[in-house]
């Protein structure tokens, strides 16, 4: 399957290694210049700005969804291709599935965590089978990834860990996928 489109999970702070927001806005640089669509969370700031911003500088095409609750927190976006403001956070993740091919997860906190989880559940549950990359800049998912693998060697998981999701340490890493 030729991906798209790809779903861009991400913090809306920036965190504190620089190196995760130069990987992020190379990013966006690189699917603009691909012409693959970017679905992310519809904030201004952050990682999430970053990641737009580098796409829109490159003419390349940004989708937002944003729930309401949160247009104010994360400062939605409004210089986007288009932008969704929905009811609330599961409207926004189940938008955010759908309209994608696939979905890169780069360091971020909580939401971030949310969302990836709820998209490996739904490929182990065969609700969808979308390519899952992570995005792993200086090594911030190295214990997450252990513990998924931990995960499976105790038997929690019907599947590999690999055959879910794909390890990245550079955003160029994902071009051979695209």
């Amino acid at each position: 399957m030729q991906i798209q489109s790809i779903a861009v999970f991400c913090g809306s702070k920036t965190g504190a290694d620089p190196l995760f927001e130069a990987h992020t806005r190379e990013l966006g640089y690189l699917l603009a210049e691909k012409n693959i669509k970017i679905i992310y969370g519809g904030g201004n700031k952050g990682l999430m700005a970053a990641v737009a911003n580098a796409a829109l500088e490159k003419n390349g095409h940004v989708i937002g969804i944003i729930p309401k609750l949160l247009s104010e927190w994360e400062h939605q976006h409004n210089g986007l291709t288009e932008l969704t403001v929905v009811e609330n956070m599961h409207i926004r993740k189940q938008m955010l599935y759908e309209k994608c091919d696939a979905a890169i997860i780069l360091p971020g906190g909580y939401g971030t965590l949310d969302e990836v989880f709820e998209m490996l559940t739904w490929n182990q549950l065969s609700i969808h089978n979308k390519k899952i990359f992570f995005l792993n800049s200086g090594g911030f998912y190295d214990h997450l990834i252990a513990h998924i693998s931990k995960m499976h060697a105790e038997g929690f998981l019907y599947d590999h860990p690999d055959e879910k999701m794909t390890v990245l340490t550079e955003p160029s890493a994902l071009l051979p996928f695209l």
